[in-house]
This record gives C-alpha cells, sequence and structure tokens, in this order.
C-alpha cells in the first residue's frame, strides 16, 4: 500500500519577513515596547525596502481590522498567532491591555512609584525627600544602621538628605551622601548622576568617584565614564515640567518625549532622525507632539492602537 504525506512547505524568504513584521507591530502595539526596542525596529526597517514595504503592509492590516475592534464590547486579548494566522475574526478581538512596568520583574511591587507623565515627591525620612520624574521605580534597601537605603530600579529622581547618610544603588553602583542634592536617571540600561548641591560619592567596577556640584558621570555595565562639568539647570528641566532639546538628534528628542507620552512615536526615517533639533516642549503639549514633528519636517503619521504613531 503506497501512502502519501503531505509535507508543509518551508516557508519563503517573503512569508518570513511578513511574520518579522506582524511580530514587531504586535510588540510595538502591546504596551510593553521599550525605547530600545523601537531603536531594534528602526534597525530592522532599515534592512532593505522590502523590510520596510513588509512592515507598512502590517500596518495596513491593522487599519483594515480597526472598524471591527471598535464593535468589540468585552476587551480581550489574544496571543499573536491569532495576528500571525491572518483571520480577520480573531484578529479583530485584538485588543491591547497596556501592561509596561518600567524596571521589568524588579519594577512591580516597588516602594516608590510614578507612571506615564507623572511627578510625585515622597519624604521618606526626616531631612530625605525623593523628587520621582515620569516611569520611575524606586525600592527601600537595607544597607548599614543609620543609613537610608534605596535602589533605583528604573527612571529619573532628584534626590536631597539635609542630615541623614544616605546609599542609592543604581545599575552597577552605589552613590553615597549626606547634606547633598542630586539627580540619579538609570534609563536604557545606563545610569546618570549629577551633583546638585554638596558631594555625592560614586562606586562603581571598583572605583570611587567624588561629584562637587556641577559635575555628572555616566556608567554601565562596560564602563564608567570620565567626571565632565555639566548645566545643571538643563539637567533638571523636568522639575520645571519642560523638556529642552538643543543640538540633539531628532530621534533622541523622540525617545525622550516615549519616556513622558502615553504610547510611543516611531522614527522609521533614520536619516530625517540624525537631523540636529532646537524644541522646547511644556509637558502638557506632549498629547500633540506627533502633529507638530509631521508640521515640522513633512513626515507621514499613522496612528496605531495603543497610543503608537508611526513617523516615516
Amino acid at each position: 500500500m503506497n501512502i502519501f504525506r503531505l509535507t508543509p512547505a518551508e516557508p519563503s524568504a517573503a512569508d518570513n519577513l511578513h511574520s518579522e513584521a506582524r511580530d514587531w507591530l504586535v510588540l510595538l502595539t502591546s504596551g510593553r515596547a521599550t525605547v530600545a526596542d523601537a531603536r531594534a525596529l528602526r534597525d530592522w526597517c532599515a534592512q532593505s525596502a522590502e523590510h520596510a514595504q513588509a512592515f507598512e503592509q502590517a500596518k495596513v492590516m491593522w487599519h483594515q481590522l480597526q472598524p471591527a475592534m471598535e464593535q468589540m464590547q468585552t476587551p480581550r486579548r489574544f496571543g499573536r498567532r491569532a495576528f500571525l494566522g491572518g483571520a480577520i475574526a480573531a484578529s479583530a478581538a485584538f485588543l491591547l491591555v497596556r501592561g509596561t512596568i518600567p524596571g521589568g520583574f524588579e519594577g512591580l511591587g516597588a516602594d516608590y512609584i510614578t507612571e506615564v507623565g507623572q511627578q510625585r515627591r515622597f519624604e521618606p525620612a526626616q531631612g530625605v525627600s525623593l523628587e520621582l520624574n515620569t516611569q520611575t521605580r524606586i525600592n527601600q534597601r537595607a544597607v548599614s544602621e543609620g543609613v537610608q537605603g534605596f535602589e533605583l530600579v528604573s527612571g529619573e529622581v532628584e534626590v536631597q538628605t539635609a542630615r541623614l547618610p544616605l546609599a542609592m544603588q543604581a545599575g552597577g553602583g552605589w552613590l553615597r551622601a549626606s547634606q547633598a542634592r542630586f539627580n540619579l536617571r538609570n534609563t536604557d540600561q545606563q545610569v546618570c548622576v549629577t551633583c546638585l548641591d554638596g558631594a555625592v560619592e560614586v562606586d562603581v567596577e571598583g572605583r570611587s568617584l567624588r561629584l562637587e556640584p556641577g559635575q555628572q558621570v555616566t556608567y554601565d555595565a562596560r564602563q564608567v565614564g570620565s567626571v565632565q562639568s555639566v548645566d545643571t539647570a538643563a539637567v533638571m528641566n523636568w522639575r520645571q515640567q519642560v523638556l529642552v532639546f538643543n543640538g540633539a538628534t531628532l530621534s533622541q528628542m523622540i525617545d525622550e518625549i516615549n519616556r513622558y507620552r502615553p504610547g510611543m512615536l516611531l522614527l522609521l526615517n533614520r536619516e530625517l532622525g540624525q537631523r540636529r533639533v532646537q524644541a522646547r516642549f511644556s509637558l502638557d503639549q506632549l498629547a500633540g507632539v506627533a502633529l507638530l514633528i509631521r508640521d515640522a519636517y513633512g513626515v507621514k503619521c499613522t496612528e496605531l492602537p495603543g497610543g503608537v504613531v508611526v513617523l516615516s
């Protein structure tokens, strides 16, 4: 007896490309995408015209599904296979729930939290204040007796201690200060410390650095930068509810805006992204910033679910 077996055809290169494009779109609109993910997607689209076209076609499919999605009464979340399968009825139920947790699992249940666009002040002990910027997660940490201990898991904070010794972990380093004020930022796996008043001791990678007012140092898992003198007013613009960009690239500006704005702006034009900009925004302007960028640079805006706007 002859038995015939049907072997599934291997997916073509074009099929794989479209599958990857849909994977990127699912991630982008899932509410879990990070700035690093946005950069990786820009790199993916820039690999070839076929990559960019595959992502454009994935966006078109989203818009074809939109009317059916809006008719759904009960929000439900389906896995990526529904979208990859291409079944309109199943994919129409792809309503997404924002689940972004800054700092990943370590950010779950943090002691001090701010959400997207939120800024809050905490006073965990007499003489100690924490001014948290957007999307920040801080945990208390037990250190030595008489020392207030914290960990900046992610985000940005202005720390002030008037009397008590204070120790704060950020990435692979520890900061120690008493009677000092400093700004600390831990984003994209890079830490930046700026001394505003007093002095801050930074211990990282076996090195010990002392920062005086107006001095700053950055470090990550690979290297520790040199101590630099900076304009502290520029570092602290966020405390005035404004974002100022003086010579930053357009891509850098968009990455920073994404920290404060629900959803995500994604610029796919790499050449345009390298253009230097001079801009100033108040935080209450950020809801319409995509239109400002569109008008200033003539880019195309495509709105996707979850507050995602693709600029191309």
